[in-house]
């Protein structure tokens, strides 16, 4: 497994070892002993989502006590994966990081609290799953304007389908950062 870091502290990609052969593939992508060492955290849920191509879900987030920290994949089809650091002590407060992730390249990535997500889906029947270091609790729940001109997120799509809470969040101009 490959661990890369970002320019955002806590915010890592990894790379599992994949091996593959005329069969298809084998890849470990979850252990939690070398989980707990590298990350010290410890993951209770896990969830996965089903989009359509076009489909953006976020930004969103939990606020403390609640916050959570994710481990984030794609099973099947793509997503342009996207998170926000709302850590008010950060220098990277505000800015956004975006990466691919897809069944091709494997690539995870670490999320830390104190951060919102959102992803937008490449493809059709996209396949989506993520780990929580913490139960999801609805009180806690946050969000961010997906297209805040102040993050200034470049999703590359003019009209993708969102939900009416993802449509009507707060700007960030507007937000008090609970992290």
């Amino acid at each position: 497994m490959q661990i890369q870091k970002t320019e955002f502290e806590g915010l890592w990609v990894i790379k599992p070892k994949v091996y593959e052969d005329k069969r298809g593939y084998f890849m470990e992508s979850y252990n939690h002993q070398l989980w707990y060492k590298t990350l010290r955290t410890e993951f209770i849920q896990d969830n996965e989502s089903m989009s359509g191509k076009g489909v953006l879900r976020g930004l969103h987030f939990q606020k403390p006590p609640y916050a959570q920290d994710k481990l984030v994949r794609v099973i099947r089809g793509s997503v342009l994966d996207v998170v926000v650091d709302l850590r008010k002590d950060k220098p990277t407060y505000g800015k956004h990081f975006k990466i691919v992730l897809s069944e091709q390249n494997k690539a995870q990535l670490f999320i830390p609290k104190g951060f919102a997500h959102g992803f937008l889906c490449l493809e059709e029947h996209t396949v989506f799953a993520y780990k929580c270091s913490q139960y999801y609790h609805a009180k806690s729940e946050g969000n961010l304007l997906w297209n805040d001109p102040d993050i200034g997120i470049s999703w590359n799509i003019k009209k993708p389908i969102v939900s009416e809470k993802d449509e009507n969040a707060p700007l960030f101009k507007d937000f008090n950062s609970p992290f």
